[in-house]
């Protein structure tokens, strides 16, 4: 009896698993929608359609309004509501909360509210859906196709490449709107962020410099006819006397590349094109000054300002943006070993400066300082550098703004113009000669790599010792260590490497070619 009682036991579990594959099968099928509604400002816990979720509404009769009223009479900014089987196109509508329809650039935040509200937002119902399997996905503009696509390409991101189960791959789609083309460029901006993002989750291992670049490459491939790539190796680095740079490989088996973008947007041969250097230590120990073991994992990202760099070049291709660029990413790896510099070294930059080394885990300033060097050849109209450069950044600011240290404010005024566009912000910090003291006062060399008074200051001083190798009038240093990563700060992100400013230095380079 026990017997027959196992086998119809087992019997039953295979068909309840033949059904459960079934349904899966049938869910992946299925489309959902992300519909839109603001806040009413003169009602009090009133709901006010966008034009796309109105249009929803009354070819249902007014059935979705109803339903709000009942669910959500009062649905806040970044919630949202799920209704099922309510249409027969879209088995799942998520409505999600916008915020007050009349918000706009707002001084104190610098940001424009509005744009927030909908990345946001949209990226909040993206996310449910995708949680419900949901494979396809119309999105309403809810005002701002741009926006609206940020926010669900942004949100929809997660690095799971290594994992055995992964999370439903969902398509997006404009829903409701003529706006296509700002859909589209929502779309490539954020998939130029979530290249970084990417580059930047990656395990160290999976990421050496050579696979960097490789990955570069082969991303601009599709645009080839505009983007040209070179690969720099040792022996060239070598030539070109960039003896801070190969101070910093010298502890590592990987070999250093030195990648080189050269995007050609411009067919005006007259214009001077922009300078975009990123820091590219694939992975950073610290080398002889060794950081503690906890979070050392991070350090994967140390080659966020590459990664944003390179991956912004990437989207300004795709976008066909009328302005000539170059990038610039020293690529290594930061290790201990027998030959690894030593505390106390004094290396040689490639402009002839000498530094003192006083400590290893201070290496992305020399990177940088070859790179910079190297950059001034090309004459460009001006300079931008982005690095994951110091902790004390990430004291300062946080991960609310990227910390920008400039000489020009017509620089700085085309950061923050894009900045406030793309909500991911910048904020500008002090280059007073107060600290460039404090790097050029070095007992056996003509600069040091840390600062006189340690940790005073620590990312003022690393910016001051940057600009002992920028001569341009226009260059501008971004330290992006505190918007590296991503908790639950920024909401249309998920946990993890961030990809920040991607976008913001994609729009800033979108402003300077239609400024001319």
């Amino acid at each position: 009896m026990l017997v027959v009682r196992k086998t119809v036991q087992m019997a039953v579990r295979k068909h309840l698993s033949r059904s459960f594959s079934a349904s899966r099968t049938h869910l992946q099928e299925r489309k959902g929608l992300v519909l839109g509604v603001f806040e009413k400002e003169a009602e009090e816990g009133g709901l006010h359609l966008t034009e796309a979720a109105a249009r929803f509404d009354q070819s249902l009769s007014g059935k979705l309004s109803d339903l709000l009223k009942i669910a959500a009479p009062v649905l806040k900014k970044g919630k949202s509501r799920i209704f099922y089987g309510i249409h027969q196109d879209f088995p799942c509508v998520a409505v999600v909360g916008l915020g007050k329809d009349n918000e706009g650039v707002c001084g104190a935040e610098n940001w424009d509210t509005k744009k927030e509200n909908i990345r946001h937002a949209v990226s909040v119902g993206c996310k449910i859906l995708q949680e419900l399997e949901v494979n396809h996905v119309e999105v309403d503009d809810c005002g701002d196709a741009k926006s609206a696509a940020e926010g669900a390409v942004l949100g929809l991101f997660c690095y799971d490449q290594l994992k055995s189960k992964k999370k439903t791959r969902v398509t997006t789609q404009l829903h409701g709107s003529a706006d296509v083309d700002d859909w589209k460029k929502g779309v490539v901006y954020a998939e130029g962020q979530n290249l970084a993002r990417f580059l930047m989750e990656a395990p160290a291992n999976h990421i050496t410099p050579t696979a960097f670049a490789n990955t570069i490459e082969e991303k601009v491939a599709p645009y080839a006819d505009r983007v040209t790539v070179n690969k720099r190796p040792k022996a060239w680095i070598e030539e070109q006397q960039m003896g801070a740079f190969l101070s910093v490989t010298r502890g590592s088996e990987e070999p250093p590349v030195f990648l080189e973008l050269y995007y050609n947007g411009c067919p005006d041969k007259k214009q001077l094109p922009l300078m975009l250097v990123g820091k590219g230590i694939t992975f950073d120990s610290g080398g002889i000054s060794l950081k503690p073991s906890l979070s050392m994992d991070a350090m994967r990202a140390d080659m966020g300002g590459a990664a944003t760099v390179c991956a912004s070049i990437v989207t300004a291709a795709a976008l066909k943006l009328p302005v000539n660029i170059i990038g610039l990413a020293p690529l290594c790896e930061n290790m201990p070993s027998g030959k690894a510099t030593k505390p106390g070294d004094v290396v040689t930059a490639k402009n002839g400066k000498t530094v003192q080394v006083d400590n290893t885990d201070a290496e992305g300033r020399l990177v940088l300082a070859d790179a910079l060097c190297y950059g001034h050849t090309f004459n460009p109209r001006a300079i931008v550098n982005v690095a994951t450069l110091t902790g004390a950044m990430d004291v300062a600011l946080g991960s609310a703004a990227t910390g920008v240290f400039t000489n020009s404010d017509w620089l700085w005024e085309q950061l923050h113009k894009a900045s406030v566009v793309t909500g991911d912000r910048v904020w500008r910090m002090p280059l007073f000669q107060h600290y460039s003291k404090q790097v050029t006062d070095c007992q056996l060399a003509d600069l040091n790599n840390v600062g006189k008074y340690s940790r005073s200051g620590g990312a003022c001083t690393a910016a001051a010792f940057l600009k002992e190798f920028v001569t341009a009038p226009h260059w501008a240093h971004l330290d992006i260590a505190g918007v590296m990563s991503n908790k639950d700060e920024v909401p249309y992100l998920r946990k993890g490497m961030s990809g920040r400013p991607t976008r913001t230095l994609v729009e800033f380079a979108a402003g300077l070619a239609h400024s001319g």
